[in-house]
């Protein structure tokens, strides 16, 4: 899975998934632009992957803003010529643990804009342009929780549903246009900011995996980057878990 003379787009670049992806790419020739609110972290995983910086750039952005959304995308194909694949993974979790009559219209304005709406306007930009460029793919970031229920994650949980539906309208406008569009779910990754949470939690969230663990970034990275990739030509539409078997019990 080679990315040489590819340009890549991928928002929430800074830590997590996004980080991880960003570094797979770019170890895979691709050049990447990277947005993200820590324009900060951006540069410095940038750094560490591309020291030179002449395959890679940081945006710092906001996916709920369409002006910046139009930029970033104007901004890949200034520098590299085109934007051939792109990477939504930007979103938030929202409030843990709240009920859906205790969630307030803002938090679940928050959630929605950022994890569905901002998801609406990176497409609504990236796939013409990557139509422009011959074609290519993307990938969106759902989640495994984009199939099934979480009690106290209401807005987390809808919006998730919602970018796999998303991600399948997508797919199917744009098909004969050489674009395509899939969707993943992760289960629960060990992430810095789940890391956070201390070893107890992170022991019950892995017990929730039939295989006993959390998936890591670099496992979501190659996922993500096989579907990028033409060794997934025939795959669009589709929604692929990644989640050690949690959403098969």
């Amino acid at each position: 899975m080679h990315f040489q003379s590819k340009t890549a787009l991928v928002t929430g670049a800074a830590t997590g998934n996004g980080a991880a992806i960003a570094r797979r790419l770019i170890a895979d020739g691709a050049c990447v632009v990277a947005i993200g609110h820590d324009k900060a972290g951006i540069d410095s995983l940038l750094d560490e992957c591309d020291p030179a910086r002449k395959r890679s750039v940081s945006v710092e952005g906001d996916v709920r803003d369409e002006a910046a959304m139009r930029e970033v995308v104007d901004l890949a194909e200034k520098s590299f010529g085109a934007l051939h694949l792109s990477v939504n993974n930007a979103g938030t979790p929202g409030p843990a643990a709240t009920n859906l009559d205790a969630l307030s219209l803002d938090e679940w304005r928050l959630v929605i804009d950022t994890n569905l709406t901002g998801m609406f306007l990176g497409l609504k930009y990236q796939l013409p342009a990557i139509a422009r460029a011959g074609g290519g793919a993307v990938v969106n970031l759902s989640s495994a929780n984009g199939i099934v229920g979480l009690a106290g994650l209401g807005a987390y949980t809808t919006s998730k549903h919602g970018v796999i539906g998303l991600t399948r309208s997508a797919a199917l406008e744009f098909a004969d246009k050489g674009v395509r569009v899939n969707a993943i779910g992760p289960g629960y990754v060990a992430t810095p900011r789940m890391k956070e949470m201390g070893e107890e939690a992170l022991a019950g969230l892995a017990a929730q995996h039939p295989m006993g663990r959390l998936a890591e970034p670099a496992e979501v990275a190659d996922l993500t980057a096989f579907l990028l990739s033409d060794r997934a030509q025939f795959c669009t539409g589709a929604f692929y878990p990644i989640d050690g078997g949690y959403t098969a019990q």
